[in-house]
């Protein structure tokens, strides 16, 4: 393995790398991609390319590694896919970057062989972002909510610590998080010297944007922050307040697609847009056990990579690491409260989404016989409706 630590600067890619940055999820990607994408034209003039024609390629990384779609999204196709590989064929002989999490969902080694392939082959360099599993676990099951799912937190962290085969209720967590399995997956197809692993420092709020610069051999600075209220996670509140939405919206038996729409395109995002999490609001906070045994898992994984043979930059001491942090409990889930204002805010967003289809339904119908863009069409025209009175 070579380490080149916190101290000395890592040697930058050689011109001409198509650099893929595949996370996993909840490893400073958005924020990445965020600065990325906000200087493509400075970078452009300095040999770096970044060929996508938005902030994250959501539809051409699933679609390129076969990932299911989110709960009520259409599927992506491979036209999506073929788009994004002509872009990057067009940056030529430059240093080109592409940056997305769902690359860490290939479920197979033919899927990244025939990925890196496509990309570029022996041009291609695997970047993989790693962060302790205690910091990834919470704002994980936040975001499964955000996608339908009803099992509670500590639920959660039983089956997926505790209990073999420890698939349940989401088996893509380990596919990517099994962050030894997913370095040795994608150095199998590159070989361990086109393969780095960057350890992010939480302490250090700018250091993964001052990492991608030297390995692309851009100037300093050149790379800003740029502020994401969308990617937010939820307080404790606003998570318990949509896991139980969940349980009614599948226990009604009502469509996916209308979940997509209005709860985690409408609800979710509005609230998430308009309301930033206050001082006093309750955050998901892990029990210890969980915490212990994620650091034990932790200590296995960054054995296993270290002795993997690709470099590894930053320290990987936190990946084994308990944080100190209050044990939850029931007493701590009780006194989460969702603010009125992001409740408000949370029914206006699923309002405001079905009202953005200004369709009338054909004939009156009872909910559990209605297809899903039946029950939009007639969402909206209700809601155009009263707006139009006001």
């Amino acid at each position: 393995m070579e380490t080149d630590g916190t101290r000395h600067a890592p040697a930058p890619l050689p011109p001409g790398t198509r650099l893929l940055h595949i996370g996993p999820h909840k490893t400073g990607t958005t924020a990445i991609q965020g600065a990325l994408f906000a200087a493509k034209e400075t970078m452009a003039r300095h040999g770096v390319e970044f060929p996508a024609h938005s902030r994250h390629p959501m539809e051409a990384a699933p679609a390129a590694c076969a990932r299911p779609a989110m709960m009520g999204d259409p599927r992506r196709t491979d036209r999506h896919w073929t788009r994004l590989l002509k872009q990057v064929e067009a940056t030529g002989k430059h240093t080109s970057v592409i940056s997305s999490e769902f690359f860490a969902d290939a479920p197979d080694d033919a899927t990244i062989e025939r990925t890196v392939g496509q990309l570029g082959g022996d041009r291609v360099h695997i970047l993989i972002t790693l962060r302790p599993l205690a910091r990834i676990m919470p704002s994980q099951w936040q975001q499964y909510v955000q996608n339908g799912l009803r099992m509670g937190y500590e639920d959660r962290l039983e089956h997926m610590l505790r209990r073999a085969p420890y698939e349940k209720p989401d088996p893509s967590f380990w596919r990517r998080h099994r962050h030894d399995r997913l370095v040795e997956r994608w150095a199998r197809a590159v070989g361990p010297e086109r393969v780095t692993v960057v350890v992010v420092d939480d302490r250090d709020r700018d250091g993964l944007l001052r990492t991608f610069e030297t390995l692309l051999g851009l100037p300093r600075n050149l790379l800003q922050p740029v502020p994401d209220t969308e990617n937010r996670s939820l307080t404790l509140a606003e998570t318990e307040m949509l896991r139980n939405l969940n349980v009614e919206f599948r226990g009604n038996g009502l469509p996916d697609e209308l979940y997509s729409k209005l709860v985690r395109n409408g609800a979710v995002m509005y609230m998430k847009n308009a309301c930033s999490p206050a001082p006093q609001d309750v955050k998901i906070a892990t029990p210890r056990w969980a915490l212990e045994a994620a650091a034990e898992i932790g200590a296995g994984m960054s054995e296993r990579i270290a002795a993997l043979g690709v470099r590894v930059l930053g320290d990987p001491a936190p990946l084994s690491a308990v944080p100190k942090q209050p044990e939850s409990g029931h007493a701590v889930a009780d006194e989460a409260r969702i603010s009125p204002e992001a409740a408000a805010q949370a029914l206006y967003g699923a309002l405001a989404a079905a009202a953005s289809v200004p369709a009338r339904p054909d004939r009156v119908r009872t909910v559990h016989q209605a297809s899903s863009k039946e029950l939009v069409r007639v969402l909206g025209h209700r809601c155009l409706r009263r707006l139009r009175r006001r």
